[in-house]
């Protein structure tokens, strides 16, 4: 296995990528308006505001909205209501879902940010602390690749099938189909479950994905040992916490990976599934950066609302390239195609 690092530090959101053997295995998002202490790493002051036994977990105010959470298990089963705690943020919050924290020890003092988390250049070089860091255009490839297969439903694999990851509110379903290879049918099943265990791990890497895992298996007949030998090599870096259940006789085999990320998707897209007007305007104004050649203007078109938000993020691109461009409203323009060419007049 052989790991590249690239760093796109572009205006108002910086994008970590760690590329395995040579496809995008994580994406590391940080963005401007991001709040530290909800970032992974960041130790906080906390109080228990709430203690549910039931579901085992103690709501923390850290100072702002939403309330963290805590998991009820070790020292925190005797914390009591009105606490004052240091915890550290394991998880970042989750769209309708706090960040999940972890005890540290009693402290004294109103809710508020103790340590800052490590930086995303740090977290991206712990992956490999041996590599180069890579910059610049060949950074910023690298995270629309990665962006892309983030947000993609269908994945090709090398034998000329597909697989497909789709979370739900419960778990998330990856089916297998084989697609127009030829030859023996249980032969090139066995072949695309090979390679979809492998390529499974490493999109769900890549899209933060964790919990509940279900696949649908492609042909019948199972060998399951040695799809779990398989399961074991492509999940290893995972560990801890990586379970597998059985193959059932209907094809399905689920297991269970850890949560340790927000879903990528969830941090760049809404409910429905479309990217945020935040991640619109960011994307803006890097396609305007990126157009603005040596003491060239630039105008940028774009609708209402990505427009006002890019407009707000504009600072950030000014202080790269200076104040050569212009971002116009149009409610012409389709939403997640904006239209940027040089500003002739004024």
């Amino acid at each position: 296995m052989s790991r590249r690092l690239f760093l796109d530090e572009g205006p108002g959101e910086t994008r970590g990528v760690v590329v395995l053997d040579g496809q995008p295995e994580r994406l590391l998002i940080e963005r401007a308006t991001d709040r530290p202490e909800h970032r992974p790493g960041a130790r906080l002051a906390a109080r228990v505001r709430r203690i549910d036994k039931a579901l085992a977990t103690a709501f923390l105010d850290v100072g702002s909205e939403p309330d963290a959470v805590l998991p009820l298990a070790g020292d925190a089963v005797r914390l009591a209501e009105g606490a004052r705690i240091e915890v550290e943020i394991v998880a970042p919050p989750r769209r309708e879902k706090g960040a999940v924290a972890r005890l540290i020890g009693l402290t004294e003092g109103e809710p508020r940010l103790l340590r800052v988390a490590a930086s995303l250049t740090d977290r991206l070089q712990s992956f490999d602390n041996a590599a180069k860091i890579v910059r610049g255009a060949d950074a910023r490839g690298a995270a629309d690749v990665a962006e892309d297969q983030v947000l993609a439903i269908a994945h090709r694999l090398p034998s000329g099938g597909s697989i497909f990851i789709e979370p739900t509110r419960a778990l998330v379903a990856i089916d297998i189909d084989v697609g127009q290879a030829s030859g023996d049918a249980r032969r090139v099943a066995v072949r695309a479950n090979r390679e979809a265990i492998a390529a499974a791990a490493r999109l769900l890497r890549l899209k933060g994905l964790g919990g509940p895992v279900a696949i649908d298996l492609a042909g019948r007949g199972h060998d399951g040992e040695a799809l779990k030998s398989a399961g074991e090599a492509a999940f290893a870096l995972d560990q801890p916490g990586v379970a597998f259940g059985p193959i059932t006789r209907f094809g399905l085999w689920t297991l269970t990976l850890p949560r340790r990320a927000t879903p990528v998707a969830e941090l760049m897209c809404d409910a429905e599934g479309r990217p945020t007007t935040e991640t619109l305007a960011l994307r803006l104004l890097r396609l305007v950066e990126a157009a603005a050649g040596p003491g060239e203007r630039i105008e940028a078109r774009a609708i209402p609302e990505v427009a006002e938000r890019a407009q707000a993020l504009a600072p950030h691109l000014a202080s790269r390239i200076g104040a050569r461009f212009r971002i116009v409203a149009d409610a012409a323009i389709a939403r997640e195609t904006p239209m940027v060419k040089p500003w002739e007049n004024g």
